[in-house]
């Protein structure tokens, strides 16, 4: 078995674009994941988010949780997805106190902004998603970091 674990490199054109991968990439996952969104901003990270919550089922409004840290979103299983923003978090330890902890288990996707802000304080991911800026475009790249993420790259890949 090859040890590396698998990643997806593609340009992504339009809003609707990325929201079709990360709703194709939805349909692909269990409901275990904890994925890490990178990114400066603006460069689609929340609506990467909402075309996931759409993946999942969900369709009521979704929101950037800046000034809240998490928005929860109850799934058609009954399921939760929680999405993060950190970009206003000061201190890590902030998610602490909050409780961050009790987010985290076998049942809900978590959805994480700018995890970058609250390093040594978040379950490590199953998979990254960096989105950058190229030409009128954007690159995105996912990368597993876990054998749950691997299995929906893979999954991913073969389309």
């Amino acid at each position: 078995m090859n040890d590396e674990l698998a990643s997806i490199s593609q340009f992504i054109d339009s809003e609707s674009s990325l929201e079709a991968f990360a709703a194709n990439m939805a349909k692909k996952s269990n409901l275990d994941l904890v994925i890490f969104l990178e990114g400066n901003l603006g460069a689609g990270k929340t609506t990467f988010a909402r075309g996931f919550l759409r993946g999942c089922g969900y369709q009521g409004m979704v929101k950037s949780p800046t000034y809240t840290l998490v928005e929860p979103y109850e799934l058609e299983t009954e399921n939760m997805l929680y999405h993060f923003d950190l970009y206003r978090l000061s201190d890590g330890e902030e998610l602490e106190f909050a409780g961050v902890r009790d987010y985290f288990d076998d049942q809900s996707v978590s959805l994480i902004e700018w995890p970058e802000k609250a390093e040594g304080y978040l379950p490590n991911p199953d998979i990254v998603c960096s989105i950058e800026y190229k030409g009128q475009g954007r690159q995105l790249n996912v990368s597993a970091k876990s054998i749950k993420g691997n299995d929906v790259v893979l999954h991913l890949n073969a389309n």
